[in-house]
């Protein structure tokens, strides 16, 4: 059991004019991803010959017929729509708004760092269409209402085995996505869809998460989405999740990837571990995880128990320490304990992920029950916690100006404000001191250009630093160039199915030989090796 997966994450921005004035927000996002484009890229096309939206892990293909069109994300559009990014990730237009997927990272602190690389990629698109003669500039925010109704995602993706039940990995994941909120959440003004009510609430996509399971994610939002569109081999599943928030804080970015990939791995590895599932998820599953997801999101005190099936109720605090001790017994059980009592855990990922699990929720211990004064005096706590640290600014500013209603116009602006992308100069950068960080900003930096070392991603953006020119088109799994003897009827087809090919130490000896990869392609030298 290891924290170490192919993992990455997707980030849907809301955009907006600089000055406020009213506009079409594909237009804007259009605009947005125009001055994201490199010149030299910009031609590449997005392939989606191997993308399949509408496969159901539970049952198969849907019929496209009977798909909304929201969900056939693979029909191309005459418009430039999507942009190669530099770091192998993919910068593009999601209905009406831009978005940035990140490469394939392989460990929750590298997945913090590349999702962190989106944002700066993003800003300075941003502020580079601001300057192209349109008079408005653009803004971006990072988060997921507007208060009015409307939702957009930020959705995590998992490479795990495929011979794990998807009946299991659905069950215990949504036990999981219900209560983690407590230390993911990132935070909400208002209460309810639109937002009327008058109140403060943990999470952001509580509101707009609809039913247990389903293929969808645009409309009656799942808890768990059975999107069963791999990118990678037929031993791989790829577990798209759009139930989590846009976070600005580092530590609730990392325990969301990595939280979520140990219980992957207690899923994988459980029977050797000699662990019993079976129990925890009979003990775990609760009656109603639609209605659970709202009740964990309001609970300020986190006290509030949820009905389980079996009669029991467990606060989501408690649910989690359920979690993590089952995580732990089998850690123990596989690796053994060390001198402090703890499963030696294989790797320092792993081990930093799991005292940050066990520090969250003895954090979230502290929070638990205590009145406003005693919240507004957690420093320590709120530099950990997203929504807790959000909370405090806006409860100052309600004792400052002697708010009493929640749906005050003043809060709901702080609101937006703490999500707005300004790096350097927004809320979360004036406030750093106070916020415990896990990744530096000169790796931050690096990785706007760099892919990772040990994906496929280093390999796409290789060949993007190397020769542009000569790509006809690129996907995650794909690459086609053009011939090397220069027949305009041939290409050059390479398969990157498996994500954890194609990587720096694959191709070094290609590297050490001619320190161009994609020339060395091109001579057709490296065809036998990589098509």
């Amino acid at each position: 059991m290891r924290v170490e997966r192919v993992v990455g994450t997707e980030t849907e921005y809301a955009i907006a004019t600089g000055d406020g004035s009213r506009a079409n927000p594909v237009a804007l996002s259009l605009e947005l991803v125009r001055a994201a484009a490199d010149p030299a890229r910009s031609r590449i096309h997005w392939d989606y010959g191997r993308e399949d939206p509408v496969n159901d892990a539970r049952s198969g293909r849907l019929p496209r017929a009977m798909a909304r069109p929201s969900m056939l994300t693979d029909s191309p559009q005459a418009a430039l729509i999507n942009v190669l990014a530099p770091n192998g990730g993919r910068i593009y237009v999601d209905h009406a708004h831009p978005e940035y997927s990140s490469p394939e990272t392989t460990d929750p602190f590298q997945a913090l760092t590349y999702d962190r690389a989106g944002d700066l990629l993003m800003a300075q698109a941003a502020a580079r269409a601001g300057q192209g003669g349109e008079g408005h500039g653009l803004r971006l925010y990072k988060n997921n209402v507007d208060g009015k109704g409307a939702c957009w995602g930020t959705h995590e993706n998992y490479l795990m085995d495929r011979s794990v039940p998807f009946a299991r990995v659905a069950a215990l994941m949504t036990i999981h996505f219900v209560t983690r909120q407590i230390f993911t959440g990132s935070g909400r003004v208002g209460l309810g869809s639109e937002g009327r009510g008058s109140g403060y609430q943990i999470g952001q996509r509580a509101d707009y998460l609809q039913s247990r399971i389903g293929l969808q994610t645009t409309f009656d939002r799942p808890i768990i989405n059975t999107r069963d569109e791999s990118h990678s081999t037929a031993s791989t599943r790829r577990f798209h999740v759009i139930a989590g928030d846009a976070n600005r804080m580092d530590l609730p970015q990392v325990l969301k990837v990595g939280t979520t990939s140990m219980l992957l791995a207690l899923l994988e590895d459980a029977e050797t571990a000699g662990f019993d599932l079976d129990a925890l998820l009979g003990r775990l599953a609760m009656d109603d995880p639609v209605a659970a997801v709202r009740v964990v999101s309001r609970d300020l005190s986190l006290k509030e128990p949820l009905a389980l099936e079996s009669g029991r109720r467990e606060s989501a605090l408690e649910i989690q320490y359920d979690l993590l001790e089952g995580v732990c017994q089998a850690g123990a059980a596989l690796y053994g304990r060390d001198g402090e009592g703890q499963p030696a855990w294989p790797g320092e990922a792993t081990g930093r992920v799991m005292e940050l699990w066990r520090g969250a929720l003895e954090d979230l211990d502290q929070v638990r029950g205590a009145d406003a004064d005693g919240r507004m005096g957690m420093t320590a706590q709120a530099g950990r916690l997203e929504w807790l640290l959000k909370w405090q600014l806006l409860e100052g500013l309600r004792r400052r100006r002697s708010i009493r209603d929640w749906a005050d116009p003043r809060l709901a602006a702080l609101d937006i404000e703490w999500a707005r992308l300004d790096p350097g100069h927004d809320l979360p950068s004036r406030l750093a001191t106070r916020i415990q960080s896990a990744v530096s900003p000169e790796a931050v930096e690096a990785a706007t250009d760099q892919a990772p070392a040990g994906t496929r991603a280093w390999f796409r953006s290789r060949l993007l630093h190397d020769c542009p020119e000569v790509i006809r088109s690129m996907s995650w799994s794909r690459v086609v160039l053009a011939d090397p003897d220069g027949d305009e009827g041939q290409a050059l087809d390479m398969d990157l199915t498996d994500p954890t090919g194609h990587t720096e130490a694959d191709c070094r000896g290609l590297l050490e030989h001619s320190g161009n990869i994609g020339r060395w392609l091109l001579k057709g030298e490296g065809r036998d090796l990589y098509c």
